[in-house]
Parts: structure tokens; C-alpha cells; sequence
């Protein structure tokens, strides 16, 4: 039976509710789990710390290698992504560091193309070598000259973090050949893209957004075929990097309004984006679909244009920052895609660490549109931007 995405999104993950004899989600929050015998004690801890799945009549040994409450939140956002298997991590760049791992140390190659932008941690990352990796930063257009015989993964975000810049996930991995490619699905997930179906072979979350929706878990998953689940798995056991039962349970929950929540904040979005336009404070306003989409990305791989917006303020840096610090529905913070409105200055926050050639500018700010109403966010920027103009004139006078 086919479904719709808003009902699969309340009832996947949850088909061994009734036997346990329970309607709301159990939480099972036990480290350490009761042993048949030595033998399958022991066949089932070899099971699982090597990435497969918890053996019949064996044990679940210990919460490092497998929890029943992760397990549903698993098995649900696998459902919601097409994807046979999905592994949830303690957060974002957690699941980034395990498909990094699994996919270049693991097989002995080690290069790595990455397409820019990238979220900064990402980027961050593989600059820094930390994990014994040769990376190639590249354009979109550049994946396929960039491929060597020893690269192990292509990674890359759509939409890109923090400019919206639309990747077409179809030509990277057709340019990639058969080397696996990781798309960043956290500004769309799967309710707008679902990036298996175009080619990807590993869909990657920062499930601490959208996903969780109410900013009160860190987490990430990766939602993929089984081959990659077990290698995930494997390194998850080996390095610890497992998702607590209760954020894997107010992330199950949280996939439940996930699609309610993405429509209203979209809605939300498309109202900001169209007052932004026409404001002269702002020079530039970054969001699918606002040039027209020439070459038809949007229309192919999503199924809508998001809520996350990013502009260029005419004032520049100056500008921004006082935008930041003067708008009070927007609460300064990073982190993105919660029930409430965030703005941010990515240069100076969440891709500092990039460098300055990859760098956003410095005269931009991102904006994460919640389910406030959206008279009242304009009419909160509209005071921040009054803030700066007033400054901007006080200034002005002085000099």
C-alpha cells in the first residue's frame, strides 16, 4: 500500500507497538542487557560491533551496540527516506566523522572530493585532516575531474549551507561513477528531497533541526543502504558515537509534525522572502528558486523551496551585525530549523573556522523561519532594520 508522506511520517517505526501492548513510544533506556548464555552472549556482541544486526534468541548485550528505542527512530526516518537502513549518531558531525571513516579508512582510500559550499564543521573537518584524509574542494561542475583512483567519498549539500545554492544531486553522482556520495539533506529534509532516489548513496542529517524541530536534542543519521548501515555501524561501536534513547525518542516524535511543520515554516519563508526583496536595506536575498531556476534543479529533486533564507545587507558588515543584535522574535543564536525564528552571522559563527577564500561574506545573515506568524517576523525585522538606519544617521551626523 502506498501512503502519503504525512502518514508515513506518524506511523513508521512503530510496528512492534502493538505486540509490546503499548500505543505511546516506549523509552528503553538500559546500558546493559541480560545474557542467554556465553555462546550467544558472545555471538551477539560479535554481531553487532561489527555493524549487523542483533542475532535471534541472542541479546542486545549493551546500549553501545544496539537500543530498541534508537532502532525505531532508525527504522522510521529510513522509511521516510527511501532507504533500506539508517544510523543515528550523538550529532550531526558525529554522522559526518562515521561516513568519512567507514567509507575512506575503512577501504584504504582515503581522498575525498568535496563540493562547495559546505556547512563550516563540515568543511572544517576535512580541512583539517584530522581523520588522515586528502581532500579536493571543488564546484559542482569540477566532481568528475576531480575523481581519483583512490578517492573513497563525494560529499556535498543541497541546499548549501549557507547561500541555498541548489546542487544537482543526479549530475554529482553520475559525475562520481561508483564512488559513494554523501548528501547533506539537513536544509530540506526528506519531507522536500530525498537524495537515494536521485543517486546519492547515503542521505546525512543534522537530525538536531528540523527532524527534532523543537531545539532540545543533538543528534544525527544517515539514512542509506544496509551494506552502508553496517559499516556505519561498526565505526558508531568502535568510537561510541551512539544516540541516547531519549534524544532517538523526542526525534521519533518529532517526525510525526515534521511535514505539518516544514509547510508552515515554508509558507512562513516564501511571505519574508518577497517583503526582503524589495527592502533597500537589503541588497541581495539568497533562496531556491529566486532566479527563476535556469537549469531546473529545483524542479527535479525537490518538492519545495524550504525555510531557511539567507541576505546580503547594503550596509555591510556593520549592518548585519546590528540586524543580528537588534531583532527580538529572531533570537540570535546558530542551530536552525526549530519551532521558533533564529538569525545568525556565518562568517562569523558557524563557518569562521572555513577559510577566507570559501568563506561566506561578511555583509550576509542567515535566517531560520519558525511557525511564528509571519506579519509579526516582518514587522520584527522591519525594526531591526529602523535600528540600523538610525545608527547609520546618528553616525552620519557625528561625523
Amino acid at each position: 500500500m502506498s501512503l502519503h508522506p504525512d502518514t508515513v511520517a506518524v506511523h513508521s517505526g512503530r510496528d512492534d507497538l502493538n505486540a509490546l501492548g503499548v500505543h505511546a513510544l516506549p523509552i528503553d533506556l538500559s546500558t546493559t542487557n541480560p545474557l542467554p548464555d556465553i555462546e550467544r552472549g558472545g555471538d551477539a556482541y560479535e554481531a553487532m560491533a561489527t555493524g549487523g544486526r542483533p542475532i535471534e534468541n541472542g541479546s542486545l548485550v549493551y546500549q553501545r551496540l544496539w537500543n530498541p528505542t534508537v532502532a525505531r527512530f532508525e527504522e522510521a526516518l529510513a522509511t521516510m527516506e527511501h532507504a533500506e537502513a539508517s544510523v543515528a549518531f550523538s550529532s550531526g558531525m558525529a554522522a559526518m566523522t562515521a561516513v568519512i571513516l567507514a567509507m575512506t579508512s575503512a577501504t584504504g582510500k582515503r581522498h575525498v572530493v568535496a563540493v562547495r559550499p559546505l556547512y563550516g564543521g563540515t568543511d572544517h573537518l576535512l580541512g583539517s585532516g584530522l581523520l588522515g584524509t586528502e581532500v579536493t574542494f571543488c564546484h559542482p561542475s569540477e566532481v568528475g575531474v576531480s575523481i581519483r583512483p583512490e578517492t573513497g567519498l563525494v560529499i556535498m549539500e543541497t541546499p548549501a549551507n549557507p547561500t541555498l545554492e541548489l546542487v544537482d544531486i543526479a549530475a554529482v553522482a553520475a559525475a562520481a561513477g561508483g564512488v559513494p556520495v554523501v548528501v547533506d539533506n539537513t536544509f530540506a529534509t526528506p519531507i522536500l528531497q530525498n537524495p537515494l532516489d536521485l543517486g546519492a548513496a547515503m542521505s546525512l542529517h543534522s537530525a538536531t533541526k528540523y527532524l527534532g524541530g523543537h531545539g532540545d536534542v543533538i543528534a544525527g543519521v544517515v539514512a542509506c543502504s544496509e551494506e552502508h548501515a553496517e559499516a556505519l555501524r561498526r565505526v558508531r561501536a568502535v568510537t561510541g558515537g551512539l544516540l541516547h534513547p531519549l534524544g532517538a525518542y523526542l526525534l521519533h516524535r518529532g517526525l510525526t509534525t515534521l511535514p505539518v511543520r516544514i509547510r508552515q515554516q515554508q509558507a512562513n519563508a516564501q511571505r519574508i522572502v518577497q517583503w526582503l526583496i524589495d527592502r533597500p536595506e537589503v541588497d541581495e536575498v539568497f533562496y531556491p528558486g529566486l532566479d527563476g531556476d535556469p537549469q531546473g534543479i529545483l524542479d527535479r529533486q525537490m518538492r519545495g523551496t524550504g525555510a531557511m533564507i539567507a541576505m546580503r545587507m547594503r550596509g555591510g558588515y556593520a549592518a548585519a551585525s546590528s540586524v543580528a543584535s537588534a531583532a527580538e522574535l529572531f533570537t540570535h543564536a546558530v542551530s536552525l530549523g526549530g519551532v521558533d525564528s533564529l538569525i545568525q552571522h556565518p562568517a562569523a559563527l558557524t563557518h569562521r573556522p572555513v577559510p577566507a577564500d570559501a568563506r561566506p561574506d561578511a555583509d550576509v545573515l542567515r535566517l531560520s523561519i519558525g511557525l511564528e506568524d509571519a506579519d509579526d517576523l516582518i514587522a520584527d525585522l522591519a525594526r531591526a532594520f529602523a535600528v540600523v538606519e538610525t545608527l547609520q544617521e546618528t553616525k552620519s551626523q557625528r561625523i
